[in-house]
């Protein structure tokens, strides 16, 4: 009897042992889906405008992790997308921005900007060179030699060269002024489905020509919000202008067209029948509409719209891949740009302003009374950082950390200033969270001398800029979930906080590839 239960408890735990150990399946298939400001308040807000077949499939059928967390300043869909792709911070793969500012030309640019490439049914010159770390699509080109291909989609330049990588098959975004699929000759394929949906009269150019934006459901069906007193419906007409397709960009026709065009790339390249895995990216949208207020019906049926496309995606992959043999892993880019505006109230509550070209002026005056009237010390403030003119300074040869501290010294007495961080604290400073947090998104190459923090309520303004765009200060976190699905992946749902950095190293470790050069981060354990 002794020896049978043994015999047993020995079977059971061989058993036990060899079910742990299972591997799961290299995926055929690896769509990465990023949603620029998706907000995971707005997924259980919105739900009664759900089908069952996009969004709470996902949530309910996928491995949630609750909320990711990026670290980050001035965090945009760039730089965001950059850290998920290449598992690293800017301080590592170069991208702060959509743009960056070139202090030796005193010219802002496109961060991806590159004379040396033509663009393709775009004027743009562009390629994914500016990217300085590996991302995860250039690790499976290497190890596939190539083999694997690799196709992203995005309403925009940065979102496409990015999540397609420096090896890539092609990137491709919307042009704003043309509105067809864009690219640049730096890829040396332009999928021909692409072309001829380019070539022919039904594409996203045509449609969106006059096109008009109303609601996909009735309004009665958008109540999550009650603060929208008087508003019964909206219409929106995207006109027939040089502005038509930057604003169709911030509806959602551009996701049905970037899933439209990503599921006739999926089917006719036979993506997902190869030895090697395949990779395809897609950026959808679903932030706010031009200057329409946070709470609206248009951002309601942004979501319930943006469901649906989820939905017939998905039933795509399953019929021509199978969703078990599809690794999808869908992110957040963890910002979300507002469009409210105080209220005053009856007591008329003064606006509290920050005056970007003020500051500029007398910051300069005041170096200037300690170096040198005949001189410009202070190059440009952008994007919350102040550029000092490095080539003065070293002509004059003074002490760069020197006049960075007076600089910042100065600029820290300002009405509205929280803190004030020099790029030698950034660099060399003794480590602490807030100077991490500024040296994760810190590059030598482009960002400048001094780090401004506001305080949240402050609006940022300049007077002699009519192109600059008023920003008001907040620092809100937005909760965003990450959904890994398909693949054998089993339904979770964690109540945790991850790092945007340990994405890229857990796909990496699904497809059985390295993971990008600079990622640091160790596999998700859940998925293990």
């Amino acid at each position: 009897m002794i020896r049978i239960i043994t015999s047993l408890v020995a079977v059971l735990t061989i058993t036990s042992v060899h079910a742990q150990t299972t591997v799961r399946e290299t995926p055929k298939l690896v769509i990465g889906i990023t949603i620029d400001q998706l907000r995971g308040d707005y997924l259980e807000l919105f739900q009664n405008t759900f089908t069952e077949k996009g969004f709470k499939r996902l949530l309910n059928e996928g491995l949630v992790y609750q909320n990711i967390r990026f670290d980050i300043p001035n965090l945009d869909d760039a730089s965001a997308i950059a850290t998920i792709y290449t598992g690293t911070t800017p301080f590592y793969h170069g991208i702060v921005g959509n743009k960056k500012y070139l202090a030796f030309k005193q010219q802002e640019i496109s961060t991806f900007s590159d004379p040396s490439y033509l663009g393709n049914y775009t004027q743009d010159n562009v390629s994914p060179l500016a990217l300085k770390a590996s991302t995860i699509t250039d690790e499976l080109k290497d190890a596939s030699r190539g083999a694997s291909d690799v196709y992203s989609f995005a309403p925009q330049i940065s979102q496409a060269l990015i999540t397609a990588g420096q090896k890539g098959n092609t990137a491709y975004w919307i042009d704003d002024y043309t509105g067809k699929w864009a690219s640049t000759t730096y890829y040396k394929n332009f999928y021909w489905t692409v072309d001829q949906d380019n070539r022919s009269g039904a594409d996203f150019s045509v449609k969106a020509w006059g096109m008009q934006w109303t609601p996909l459901l009735s309004v009665k069906d958008y109540k999550a919000f009650p603060y929208m007193q008087n508003m019964t419906s909206f219409m929106h007409n995207m006109g027939t202008d040089k502005a038509t397709y930057i604003k169709a960009k911030q509806t959602p026709a551009v996701n049905e067209n970037v899933r439209n065009t990503a599921v006739k790339v999926l089917t006719k390249a036979d993506l997902g029948k190869r030895t090697s895995p395949d990779f395809l990216s897609l950026t959808f949208y679903a932030g706010n509409f031009s200057s329409i207020s946070d709470y609206s019906f248009e951002i309601q049926d942004t979501y319930a719209r943006l469901d649906r496309e989820i939905g017939i995606l998905l039933d795509e992959i399953d019929k021509t891949v199978g969703l078990k043999n599809t690794l999808i892993f869908v992110t957040s880019t963890g910002y979300y740009n507002s469009n409210e505006s105080a209220f005053k109230g009856e007591q008329n509550v003064p606006d509290n302003k920050f005056y970007v070209n003020r500051c500029e002026a007398l910051l300069n005056m005041y170096l200037m009374a300690i170096y040198g009237k005949d001189n410009k010390w202070v190059d440009k403030f952008y994007n919350g950082q102040i550029y000092l003119n490095k080539e003065l300074i070293k002509q004059k040869e003074i002490s760069l950390q020197e006049i960075q501290d007076k600089a910042a010294e100065f600029v820290s007495e300002f009405t509205g200033v929280q803190e004030v961080y020099t790029s030698y604290q950034i660099q060399h400073g003794q480590w602490n969270p807030v100077m991490e947090y500024y040296r994760n998104g810190y590059t030598k190459e482009t960002c400048g001398d001094l780090f401004v923090e506001l305080q949240p309520g402050y609006k940022i303004v300049n007077e002699q800029d009519p192109n600059f765009k008023e920003k008001q200060v907040r620092n809100n976190a937005v909760v965003c979930p990450v959904i890994f699905f398909g693949n054998g992946i089993k339904p979770e749902k964690i109540k945790r906080t991850i790092k945007a950095t340990e994405i890229a190293p857990t796909v990496s470790y699904i497809m059985r590839i390295r993971s990008p050069n600079a990622a640091r981060e160790q596999a998700l354990s859940e998925l293990l």
